[in-house]
């Protein structure tokens, strides 16, 4: 378990140089005083400073799992929810039959929600370095495998006609896949353009 022992002139100071230590807020930790602080003799011989020990009373799975958890009981969504953790990233995977809310049209929802994530979860546990990743019954996968279909059978239409393209729509994320399946594409080059949410993948020849 991690937790962190930090000193200070007094209790107060001594947690909050844990929690700036640990990266958490003090409405997630769990403080244990190991010794009060003492003046000593005339404030200044033998004083002693306090010390406490702290460590978040959750980690950032099981916050992350909860959240989830709380927001699908919200929208009146049943699903099971699973965590995974490496050393790049905290996925969550949620499953169920009327899961299908949670990614919306073209991927919006389940974007905006993989944002929202991001964004709560660094705001609790502030020396994060992991990027929070959202998935609902495997819809990250399947699109990929779709996209990148589709990306290479315009890339050999554009090859065949001579003329650009242009996608609908996309997240950023999903923009990244056709670039990513074309960049060694022989014969067109692909580029963004427009403005968020509209913005969107251009197959040209090259």
């Amino acid at each position: 378990m991690i937790e962190y022992e930090a000193v200070g002139r007094n209790v107060d100071e001594a947690i909050e140089k844990a929690l700036s230590a640990l990266g958490i807020r003090k409405d997630n930790a769990i403080a244990e005083v190991i010794e009060e602080p003492s003046q000593g003799i005339l404030g200044l011989l033998g004083s002693k400073e306090a010390k406490v020990r702290v460590r978040p009373a959750r980690q950032a799975g099981a916050y992350l799992a909860d959240y989830l958890e709380k927001t699908i009981t919200f929208m009146n969504i049943k699903g099971k929810i699973e965590i995974q953790e490496d050393d790049e990233k905290l996925e969550a995977d949620i499953y169920g039959e009327d899961v299908g809310a949670l990614i919306g049209r073209r991927g919006r929802t389940i974007s905006e929600l993989q944002y929202l994530l991001n964004v709560i979860t660094r705001r609790q546990f502030s020396n994060l370095n992991k990027m929070v990743i959202l998935d609902v019954e495997n819809y990250r996968e399947k699109r990929e495998i779709t996209l990148t279909q589709l990306a290479r059978n315009v890339a050999r239409k554009v090859n065949n006609e001579g003329h650009k393209q242009a996608l609908e729509p996309m997240t950023p994320q999903e923009r990244r896949i056709i670039h990513i399946a074309l960049q060694d594409y022989t014969g067109v080059q692909t580029y963004s353009e427009g403005e968020e949410p509209y913005r969107k993948v251009v197959i040209a020849p090259c």
